[in-house]
């Protein structure tokens, strides 16, 4: 599970930083296979994937969940040129509720911080990187002074099943 919390921290990381991206793009590059990418061999110059299960991890298990609990793969792989709006807002709305319920209980998400969107807020001197995407012209020594654009989720709680 722990992978899952530090990929999504890297992603927004990579997302908001230059120097981030740049160094994880020259890992990939540098690196074997990415994880959970099917292997390939070769044989007599052509390539076959390696028919081997994918072994269990945390990632599937809430994949998993969020299908068996919520349909949610069904929804998200369902092409929807067929349907109205108004069926897929209904097919939607039980989707949304249910992968709330499932996200809800095996991660407990809570807000990062407790001000309201549009807050006036200052960042501290130490603060941390990982919680804080500050934007706009930075400049300067902590502590910052702004607003809250979002106030952004942490989970306090992991407990996959």
């Amino acid at each position: 599970m722990q992978r899952i919390l530090t990929a999504i921290r890297l992603f927004f990381r990579i997302l908001w930083s230059a120097e981030t991206a740049r160094k994880a793009e020259q890992v990939l590059k540098s690196g074997g296979p990415e994880p959970g990418a099917g292997q390939l061999s070769r044989t007599h110059g052509k390539e076959q994937a390696a028919h081997q299960p994918l072994a269990r991890s945390d990632a599937l298990t809430l994949l998993a969940t969020l299908q068996r609990e919520a349909r949610w793969i069904d929804f998200i792989k369902e092409p929807l040129g067929n349907y109205t709006d108004v069926q897929i807002g209904a097919a939607a709305r039980d989707v949304h509720r249910d992968c709330g319920k499932v996200i809800e209980r095996l991660f407990a998400l809570r807000p990062l911080v407790a001000e309201n969107e549009g807050a006036e807020v200052e960042v501290p001197v130490d603060f941390d990187h990982g919680r804080y995407r500050l934007t706009g012209q930075v400049t300067g020594i902590p502590p910052f002074h702004g607003r809250i654009v979002h106030h952004g989720w942490e989970a306090s709680r992991t407990e996959l099943p």
